[in-house]
């Protein structure tokens, strides 16, 4: 028997596959805002109430993010970023021609971590992560204890070149930590290595990681592209 609502699914169904399709080729680039549903409804043919159950699914496929009175955008293409592994492995596993330049790795202080850690002494390991199509796209500087297999890191450098195996070889194991995401604007120092104007407002990420008798594992501030990151936060 007919039923009108089979049709209105059958080019919902259409219409998230022909989105799908754009999203991936790159025909809707990254950051490009799509058409209003209005657009979208007049060019598809279909409702407005299609188009809105459309844009809902790729929302939970992570394709799009919408912004309430702003319109839809395209994410990093569905692709998550396992912090667990390290951003260069999760980058370098998400088809993205990214690089982690390495800019130092030297001794430091910082009298907020030690009255936290009670850890007279870090190693700060600073790094820019770069599109070689697009240029840079953040800037992050990692505080981790300069004690025990770490206290020579300076001099001896990342194991593989990665933070997270230098971390885990030392034994270093987080079991929790804390995020928190905010936005600021560059100064003159960050904006000159990420070549971007000065005042420009960027993603402001600190995420702090310990181990499970409460010590430092690693302490990371980050300054990150806002039209290149998403947060995507799920909770029960």
């Amino acid at each position: 028997m007919y039923r009108p609502e089979q049709v209105q699914f059958g080019k919902r169904d259409r219409l998230i596959a022909e989105l799908v399709r754009q999203i991936r080729s790159g025909q809707l680039a990254h950051g490009e805002q799509l058409p209003a549903e209005h657009e979208l409804a007049v060019r598809h043919h279909v409702s407005r109430s299609t188009v809105r159950s459309a844009l809902s699914e790729l929302q939970r496929q992570d394709l799009i993010a919408t912004r309430g009175g702003v319109g839809s955008f395209v994410t990093f293409d569905g692709v998550k970023l396992d912090q667990t592994v390290g951003w260069a492995t999760a980058l370098a596993g998400s088809g993205f021609d990214i690089s982690a330049e390495l800019l130092g790795i030297e001794r430091t202080t910082n009298a907020a971590l030690t009255e936290r850690f009670e850890t007279p002494q870090f190693i700060a390991v600073r790094r820019l992560r770069r599109d070689h199509a697009a240029g840079p796209v953040s800037y992050e500087v990692a505080h981790v204890p300069a004690t025990g297999a770490l206290a020579d890191l300076p001099e001896r450098g990342l194991l593989n070149g990665s933070l997270t195996a230098t971390l885990a070889a030392a034994r270093l194991i987080p079991a929790g930590g804390e995020q928190w995401i905010g936005t600021e604007a560059l100064a003159a120092d960050a904006a000159k290595l990420l070549e971007r104007p000065v005042g420009e407002l960027f993603l402001h990420a600190t995420r702090t990681s310990f181990d499970a008798d409460g010590g430092l594992v690693e302490h990371v501030v980050s300054l990150l592209d806002p039209v290149r990151f998403r947060f995507h936060l799920k909770f029960r």
